[in-house]
């Protein structure tokens, strides 16, 4: 007896009501259960009844059948559609090389200067036969272990070999001050900012929807407020800080004055019983090392004020390292985050407005005055600073005295004069004084040192230097020996030179000014020199001292040396 035509129907009805919400193996299952229950003839009917083959339905009661544990997933291991990287075993290796050219620096790749998004490196990897989506291919890449990263700033380019040592005496200088009662401070001048209805980084809360509008360009109008230049002093001991609010030129005499202004306000007042001031700032900048006019404007504050002021500069490309940047400067941006600088009172009261958890107090106030730029200095002028270099890296620390001896009037902007190069000609006039120049505190070795060093290289470098001539007459001696025009510089003079030279003391011009012969000249003695001490393995350490004129080389053989120099005269 068959299956009534009935109970198929029912079957159908049940499975049409059920089928969409079960997943393969559930459907199975339900099948070979309902074949089970009608008996004989039962496969064929439900397999009817389902529109499913009766294979289907037979391994549904097979499974039943067997006992067999659930199995925790539809299909069998194996089962279903393959994973693209297996279907497709040539698609790993070609998004791998799409992304890693990048780092390695191979120009050929399809997608070097692009943006490698995931939806770039589909459409690249399909044009290449590998048919993938975006969801895909990122899926690939977190295997592989890539992830989204951005730049990172860790890469300070070559440090200084003397740099954490500088830190190092900085970090003395600034316990000594503060263990005294002295004022500490940090200076820069932060970021230039654009005055007016212009973009500023970072958000605000405001009514959605209704964002602070601002100018669509961020270059100056020539009609507006113009640009606000404030320059940061940040009282180490105090946690305070003074912002000059500038809006003319960012110049050493912008500098100095906003100092002054801080002395002034605030400094006198923290610390009436102070006789020295530190002050620690970049190496570049309107306040740095190499700036004269920084010098200059410093040794009229020091005169003003009967203070004592030590410049330490932060070595180079360790300017954020600065206190003022990460102490003052980094608040002060978070606190005007968000909104339009639309006016100097705006910028002065969101600076005076900045503290911290801490305890960071800040003064601000707004600077109008006119500061002329191209202001030059001679070396003469400088010489007559009332100024010591220290013995260690003297260009970077370096002392401005209040006294009044020395101090010369403020030159006109954009003017020069030969001051300096006729203080220069004296000097040449009266002839170096090469003895003093072979000091310990120069060489860096000792005078028996260093007259070893003479007696094993003069007859090497005499040989090499005869058969150099040798060379270029093609043949023997025409002359006697010693005829001719003198050598500027002896055997000796030209070991010295190369020592001094490779001590790095001071610029090449006044090595040559030192040893009164022209540049070319101690150039050919350098190498001639040079080679010879590599041979014999002497290494030569650089100096930490540094020197720019011959009065800066007299100072400081006074202060240090073993005897007085009696032909590098001072030019004042």
């Amino acid at each position: 007896m068959g299956i009534p035509n009935e109970t198929r129907d029912q079957l159908a009805v049940k499975f049409g009501v059920l089928f969409p919400h079960l997943d393969e193996r559930q459907r199975r299952l339900l099948m070979g259960a309902e074949a089970r229950i009608l008996g004989h003839g039962g496969i064929r009917a439900v397999a009817q009844a389902a529109e499913v083959s009766e294979t289907t339905v037979r391994k549904g009661v097979d499974e039943l059948e067997a006992g067999a544990e659930p199995l925790g997933r539809v299909r069998r291991p194996g089962g279903g559609r393959k994973r693209a990287a297996e279907a497709d075993p040539g698609l790993r290796p070609a998004l791998l090389a799409l992304v890693e050219p990048d780092m390695r620096g191979d120009p050929m790749s399809p997608l070097r200067w692009t943006t490698k998004s995931t939806g770039k490196l589909a459409d690249e990897l399909t044009r290449q036969g590998h048919r993938v989506c975006a969801d895909t291919v990122a899926d690939l890449l977190r295997e592989e272990g890539f992830s989204l990263q951005a730049n990172a700033k860790t890469i300070e380019g070559a440090q200084h070999p003397d740099r954490d040592a500088q830190f190092r005496y900085i970090n003395d200088r600034a316990k000594d001050h503060m263990g005294a009662g002295d004022p500490v401070i940090s200076v820069d001048t932060k970021k230039k900012e654009l005055v007016g209805q212009y973009k500023n980084g970072g958000r605000e809360w405001m009514p959605t929807g209704q964002p602070a509008l601002v100018k669509t360009h961020g270059f100056l109008d020539r009609q507006g407020p113009g640009k606000a230049i404030p320059y940061g002093i940040y009282d180490v001991a105090a946690n305070t800080g003074w912002v000059s609010v500038g809006t003319d030129h960012d110049t050493a005499a912008f500098a100095v004055a906003s100092i002054r202004r801080w002395w002034q306000a605030r400094g006198q007042h923290d610390y009436p019983q102070a006789a020295r001031l530190l002050i620690t700032a970049d190496a570049g900048g309107s306040n740095g090392y190499r700036t004269r006019a920084w010098k200059s404007e410093l040794a009229t504050l020091a005169a003003e004020t009967s203070l004592e002021i030590t410049v330490c500069h932060l070595p180079p490309g360790t300017s954020k390292w600065n206190k003022v940047e990460h102490r003052l400067f980094s608040h002060i941006s978070m606190n005007w985050r968000g909104r339009p600088l639309t006016s100097h009172e705006v910028i002065v009261n969101s600076i005076a407005a900045t503290t911290t958890g801490a305890g960071l107090r800040v003064e601000a106030e707004l600077d109008t005055s006119t500061y002329d730029t191209g202001v030059k200095v001679t070396d003469a002028q400088v010489d007559a600073l009332p100024m010591s270099r220290h013995r260690f890296h003297g260009d970077w620390n370096y002392t401005l005295h209040p006294t009044d001896s020395c101090l010369f009037p403020r030159p006109e902007a954009g003017t020069e004069t030969d001051a300096g190069t006729t203080a220069q000609a004296a000097e040449l006039l009266d002839g170096p004084d090469v003895g003093c120049l072979r000091d310990p505190e120069l060489t860096g070795m000792s005078v028996p040192q260093l007259d070893a060093l003479v007696r094993v290289l003069i007859p090497v470098l005499t040989q090499r230097r005869e058969r150099t001539r040798h060379e270029r007459r093609g043949g023997e001696r025409r002359r006697a020996r010693g005829a001719g025009a003198k050598d500027k510089l002896s055997n000796e003079e030209r070991i010295l030179a190369t020592v001094l030279c490779l001590r790095k003391i001071g610029t090449h011009d006044l090595l040559a000014l030192l040893f009164g012969v022209t540049g070319s000249t101690l150039t050919r003695a350098v190498q001639e020199v040079r080679p010879l001490l590599a041979e014999h393995d002497h290494a030569i350490p650089p100096s930490t001292a540094r020197f720019r004129t011959p009065t800066d080389v007299a100072a400081h053989l006074d202060k240090y040396g073993s005897r007085s120099p009696s032909k590098i005269k001072p030019a004042c």
